[in-house]
């Protein structure tokens, strides 16, 4: 019941009031309501939103299409909500709103808990998996979209009212404990864990730092690729902690907790926080009674000793392979691991909607768990699962993102890079005491990377320009930043004048700068909507840099603080008020900060 009573107060967006108003003429006319469709225009130099539904209505009613369109036109002409509304051969319907109907729209807006947006659908309960960092691992650039992209969606979500639960997911589980557990046998075969005569309690410290741990495991890789025997001791480790035994699961809880501690740092550095540090250990007392299932259910055969699932369906236009569940030796894949965790959150969570985010090559991949899971009745049939795969984030060259020398770069270098190129652009131009520039450019760093980052559609790869990321001009980060740091600091000079920000109300514009800002502005519930359903950062991305050319523009225009007119200048503020509270809630959307000033 609660559900219905938030949708009969819910705020209609100012093109939903615009087609009622149209559909009110369309019926008057005899015609059905659902020509009446109200989209913005695509011809601003003509008009601000149209209706062309007069051209789909021609047919089913035997009429010229600018017959209809004059019908109607001809109900709204003294309708107080259009300053202008013509019909336009050969049918279309252009429309330019009052000045009064868009500044009272914006008005009831600000005054409206998230400005007046509230979702057609909402009150799930959503697991974002993002991150998929490893242990054992330092985050390298590779984890960069996953992070930023995972976070934003997860935002977007909660900011839409659902119970939305971010998991990390670390590959915590497999070879690469069994490589680490035996290069350190070799560096340091006197710790008790290699003591096979040792019964006492294992120690709480860990034998290494975060440090060693990231040379350990590199160094094993590299061993296991040359040293037959010490692959073997590797593999005989990972059964071993598979099969519980203690010194080898005390190392494994070693390895985790220095990893955790490490890996939450950075990310907290990225502004990327998890509701669940999950892994795909927690996944494995699930996977035998779940194979079991698949099996004796019908639904996994064997093939060439392994198990394996169906999910070629009837409406595939390619043959897809089917989902190996258990390796001929009995070992599980990464398919199984993540076909259990859904059984985990099954029982823990019952989520209505799954959101995975990764690498779009993993495409096949998550199409054959989603299948194995609702084939197995893991998740319901019409259970909403949705995999984002990103594109590449490459270097000039065309090539993924690489150091100079041509190795890996680890996603810590990478934030400490381009906050140096934005503290190098601040103490040019700016005298800023030292503590604050750094500060300063640890935010607008970071606004510069995420931001250049999810101002692309996740699916494309893009090219990582440092130079073009971290400008104060275009569209960056650094600018949207800017705008907001430009209109904070308009506020603070009025307030320092005895001035209240409290109460104010926004006029109906004046000029084409002021009108802009406010059809800007009152497109912020339409936007939202799209990018939550949509699950695409990028469209918020496009409107704040939208509304801050727009609002520059507008700034330019118009004389705020040396307005005389107090009236006016109210309106002004009231005006540029909302403006920086929509792109704060934006960026904070996005994952970004925003300095005082800059």
């Amino acid at each position: 019941m609660q559900r219905c009573a938030e949708m009969e107060i819910r705020m209609n967006t100012i093109i939903e009031q615009i087609q009622t108003i149209i559909s009110g003429a369309f019926k008057e006319c005899g015609y059905d309501e659902k020509y009446a469709k109200v989209t913005l225009s695509n011809r601003p130099d003509l008009c601000e939103y149209q209706c062309n539904g007069a051209m789909a209505a021609a047919k089913e009613y035997g009429k010229a299409p600018f017959m209809i369109a004059d019908e109607v036109v001809g109900k709204l002409s003294d309708n107080k909500a259009f300053e202008r509304i013509e019909s336009v051969k050969p049918g279309f319907i252009n429309i330019v709103m009052s000045p009064d109907f868009v500044a009272d729209y914006i008005n009831d807006m600000s005054s409206k808990d998230k400005f007046g947006y509230s979702p057609k659908v909402t009150g799930k309960t959503v697991i974002v998996d993002y991150g998929g960092a490893n242990a054992a691992k330092p985050l390298h650039v590779g984890h960069l979209r996953s992070a930023v992209i995972g976070e934003s969606i997860k935002r977007i979500q909660k900011y839409a009212g659902n119970n939305t639960i971010g998991d990390v997911h670390l590959g915590d589980w497999g070879l690469q404990m069994g490589l680490i557990i035996e290069e350190l046998r070799d560096r340091k075969p006197e710790l008790v864990y290699f003591d096979d005569n040792f019964t006492g309690e294992y120690p709480n410290e860990a034998p290494f730092t975060i440090s060693e741990l990231e040379e350990i495991y590199p160094a094993a890789s590299a061993k296991s690729k040359t040293d037959e025997e010490f692959m073997k001791r590797a593999h005989n480790s990972t059964l071993k902690l598979q099969s519980g035994d203690a010194a080898c699961t005390a190392i494994w809880k070693h390895i985790m907790s220095v990893s955790k501690a490490d890996l939450k740092k950075n990310y907290d550095n990225l502004n990327v926080h998890f509701d669940l540090w999950k892994g795909e250990s927690d996944a494995q007392p699930y996977i035998s009674s779940m194979v079991q299932d698949f099996i004796d259910k019908g639904y996994a055969y064997e093939s060439n000793g392994a198990m394996v699932v169906d999910i070629q369906e009837d409406t595939d236009t390619k043959e897809l392979p089917p989902c190996i569940v258990r390796k001929s030796d009995g070992a599980a894949l990464y398919a199984t691991s993540d076909l259990a965790t859904i059984v985990e959150r099954e029982k823990d969570y019952t989520p209505d909607s799954y959101i995975y985010l990764a690498d779009k090559r993993q495409e096949l991949h998550f199409t054959q768990v989603f299948r194995v899971a609702k084939k197995a009745g893991i998740v319901r049939k019409d259970a909403d699962m949705t995999f984002l795969g990103f594109g590449t984030m490459n270097g000039k060259d065309g090539k993924p993102f690489k150091t100079r020398s041509g190795g890996v770069m680890r996603l810590e270098h990478l934030i400490a890079d381009i906050q140096d190129a934005v503290l190098s652009r601040i103490t040019e131009n700016r005298s800023m005491q030292e503590d604050e520039a750094k500060e300063t450019a640890r935010i607008v760093g970071l606004a510069a990377l995420k931001y250049g980052d999810l101002s692309n559609q996740a699916s494309k790869d893009y090219v990582f320009d440092i130079d073009r990321f971290s400008s104060f001009e275009g569209n960056t980060g650094p600018y949207i930043l800017y705008t907001i740091v430009r209109i904070k600091s308009i506020l603070s000079k009025y307030k320092e004048t005895g001035n209240a920000l409290d109460d104010q109300t926004v006029n109906s514009a004046l000029s084409a700068s002021e009108k802009n800002l406010q059809l800007v502005l009152s497109k912020f519930a339409d936007v939202m909507e799209t990018a939550y359903m949509e699950k695409a950062p990028h469209k918020i991305c496009q409107y704040v840099y939208e509304v801050s050319n727009v609002f520059n523009g507008f700034y330019h225009d118009t004389k705020i603080l040396a307005e005389t007119d107090t009236k006016k200048q109210k309106g002004y503020i009231a005006l540029i008020s909302v403006t920086k509270k929509i792109l704060e809630q934006c960026i904070e959307l996005l994952g970004i900060e925003c300095p005082e000033r800059m």
